[in-house]
């Protein structure tokens, strides 16, 4: 089976830059993938994607250097197995809260006798290699989202829980159930009270031998994380950097405009409609 580079990256100690695909084209994917990241993630949640979208955008990852990660829309065993059949090699789940919630999570990413994963690696099984069922179990990541105060309740379980390799905070769901309306919802948080929490999170994580995964926005801010001790940041969204990109160009396209003289109209007569 082909090795899994974030588990690759990880052993020598390095920290993963993780992209994030919002948008259902595998286009956008394929060009994400060109860009040096070291694992890009589907996003069936949040995500314009539905599972035939993802599994063309697999297709399209396939030849690149980047680990395809997806993140399940919940905690379901159907969506779970099916995205690893179509390729993942690695599932990030959110809204675990609970030890229980955990050990399914586990439960449905493992072969017997580990977990209760069905067999049928039906594209993976090409994607990554004839002995998938030998090597899967111990290649495929199993990533729990913590995002919410249950979940720091529970912390200690949910982190002791076998088979798991690592924790994601969503920073935006995190701050929303810890202050309420407080403070706005987003990443990048600079309150202290909020890094605390996810700092709090990181080392918990790290002492139970886990990896740690922060959702980030910019990339001073995701430089800092790797700072604290992070295994992998994500770094924006495809739908975010082409917005923000677009709107810079405008912006600047604007600026120099109106540095610039404006033509003029000679004949003074007035452009036809629709010109």
């Amino acid at each position: 089976m082909k090795p899994n580079g974030l588990r690759q990256l990880w052993s020598t100690g390095r920290s993963a830059i993780n992209g994030w695909l919002s948008l259902p084209n595998s286009i956008t994917a394929e060009v994400m993938a060109a860009q040096g990241y070291d694992s890009l993630t589907i996003d069936l949640q949040h995500g314009l994607i539905d599972y035939q979208q993802g599994l063309t955008m697999l297709q399209a990852l396939r030849y690149s250097d980047v680990t395809p990660l997806v993140r399940v829309p919940w905690l379901e065993p159907g969506i779970i197995m099916k995205s690893l059949d179509a390729g993942a090699y690695g599932v990030i789940c959110p809204m675990i809260n609970t030890r229980e919630q955990a050990e399914k999570l586990v439960s449905y990413v493992r072969y017997a006798p580990e977990g209760t994963r069905s067999f049928g690696p039906t594209r993976a099984i090409y994607s990554a290699g004839s002995d998938y069922d030998r090597e899967a179990n111990a290649q495929i990541l199993c990533l729990a989202m913590v995002e919410t105060q249950e979940a720091l309740d529970n912390l200690e379980d949910i982190i002791t829980t076998p088979g798991l390799d690592g924790i994601y905070i969503g920073p935006s769901d995190l701050t929303l159930s810890l202050t309420g309306t407080r403070y706005r919802s987003g990443f990048d948080r600079d309150e202290p009270e909020i890094i605390a929490v996810i700092q709090r999170i990181l080392k918990a994580a790290h002492g139970a031998g886990l990896r740690a995964a922060l959702h980030c926005g910019m990339p001073a801010y995701a430089a800092q994380a790797v700072g604290w001790g992070f295994d992998m940041v994500t770094l924006g969204s495809d739908l975010r950097l082409m917005s923000a990109a677009a709107q810079a160009s405008v912006q600047e396209c604007r600026r120099q405009m109106g540095n610039a003289p404006q033509p003029s109209n000679p004949s003074g007569s007035t452009p036809p409609p629709g010109y």
